[in-house]
């Protein structure tokens, strides 16, 4: 069972709709792709895969990337955050996906903002092909609900028994540099209790950085964090 943090539980059945909608519209994309406007920034996304869009804005609006840094982007989507911390100035990044056609739109948009020597685009459930290597940045932009999933495109919305979640979180201390950050999204509709409990009990200091409204109702509110190992967060 979901919980959700601020939404009315009228509104639940509408934001079922909504994404509902946005899974068949994932899958209309034409088989060359389509292109979308993001941020003054063009992307090409092809069918299946989650388009960019304000949920990541939070983030990509707020997130610091040094130059020389190294970045692991989880769950890339169409690879725009990972670009994003490419504009930044990051020396290395690294983006994954479980969907065959995210890595597909991912890797196509590195080459076409130039940064296909400095991002990598990798299939990889999490960290499960990720071996011995540690990144100064983990960004993630996973799904936000607790709700089952019938396919790969669900995934993109909705985590089964929230497993990706816990398994992010059980995991993400083995790929992070010991002063290293995690930057994440999350909603409104979304189990924000339940990521803080996680990040917490993996022992990460968890502090909001910024925040998008989604439509005049309010009824979608996105969300970026960022986290710190609590032993490392008093001295950076």
């Amino acid at each position: 069972m979901e919980h959700f943090s601020d939404v009315n539980i009228d509104s639940v059945a509408r934001i079922d709709r909504w994404q509902k909608g946005r899974q068949k519209a994932f899958k209309a994309i034409p088989p060359a792709g389509k292109m979308f406007k993001y941020l003054g920034k063009e992307f090409l996304v092809y069918p299946g895969t989650f388009w960019p869009f304000i949920d990541s804005q939070p983030l990509v609006q707020n997130f610091r990337i040094k130059p020389g840094e190294s970045v692991l982007d989880i769950g890339t989507g169409s690879g725009v955050i990972a670009i994003f911390a490419c504009y930044q100035g990051a020396a290395k990044v690294l983006a994954v996906d479980i969907n065959p056609s995210a890595i597909k739109s991912a890797k196509h948009n590195a080459k076409l903002h130039g940064f296909d020597k400095i991002m990598k685009v990798k299939s990889s459930n999490l960290f499960q092909k990720i071996q011995g290597v540690q990144f100064d940045v983990i960004t993630a932009n996973l799904p936000f609900r607790n709700k089952f999933a019938h396919d790969v495109v669900a995934q993109s919305q909705w985590d089964t028994d929230f497993k990706t979640n816990a398994r992010f979180f059980e995991e993400v201390g083995s790929y992070l540099k010991p002063n290293g950050r995690i930057y994440f999204s999350q909603s409104n509709f979304g189990a924000v209790k339940e990521m803080k409990v996680l990040a917490k009990a993996a022992g990460f200091s968890v502090r909001a950085i910024g925040s998008v409204v989604a439509d005049k109702e309010e009824t979608k509110k996105f969300f970026a964090f960022v986290m710190r190992r609590i032993a490392a967060s008093k001295s950076t």
